[in-house]
């Protein structure tokens, strides 16, 4: 598996030590992580910080032109909120760990021009679905889907 996947998976499994739900993420420029994060809002009582979205904010004040050479790595599908601000940036391509327990906004990205890669990886699947069957108010409360 990639090394920068590796990365994303390694900030989603910090974000379970803590007792959130397990999605990481960072951004790659040029070969180097510019940004990492995992999803807090369970840590930080957020409303906004999905992995995605912390790990831009991680990433500081870029130019413009560094995001749209940029590659984002995320352990799960990107919500619509976090694919607005991938197109939003201009980021050219995702890496997504999985899209299995979660089918975010690929149609719209890919739509965009937004290079996706799907890696189906086990180890994203099986963090997911453990997290869903122990916490699944949690997960239910931070995709806006209710138990109907």
């Amino acid at each position: 598996m990639d090394e920068f996947m590796i990365e994303a998976i390694r900030e989603a499994k910090l974000g379970l030590e803590e007792g959130g739900i397990p999605i990481g993420s960072v951004i790659v420029h040029n070969g180097k992580i510019i940004g990492r994060g995992h999803n807090r809002r369970v840590q930080k009582g957020s409303a906004i910080l999905h992995g995605e979205m912390d790990a831009l904010e991680n990433c500081g004040r870029q130019p413009a032109s560094v995001y749209r050479e940029s590659v984002l790595y995320t352990t799960l599908s990107p919500c619509s909120m976090c694919s607005g601000a991938i197109l939003l940036y201009g980021i050219p391509k995702v890496v997504i760990g999985e899209n299995t327990t979660f089918m975010g906004e690929e149609e719209l990205l890919r739509s965009r021009g937004v290079d996706l890669q799907i890696l189906d990886s086990n180890e994203c699947i099986e963090m997911m679905n453990s997290f869903i069957s122990r916490c699944p108010e949690i997960w239910n409360e931070d995709i806006g889907e209710t138990n109907e």
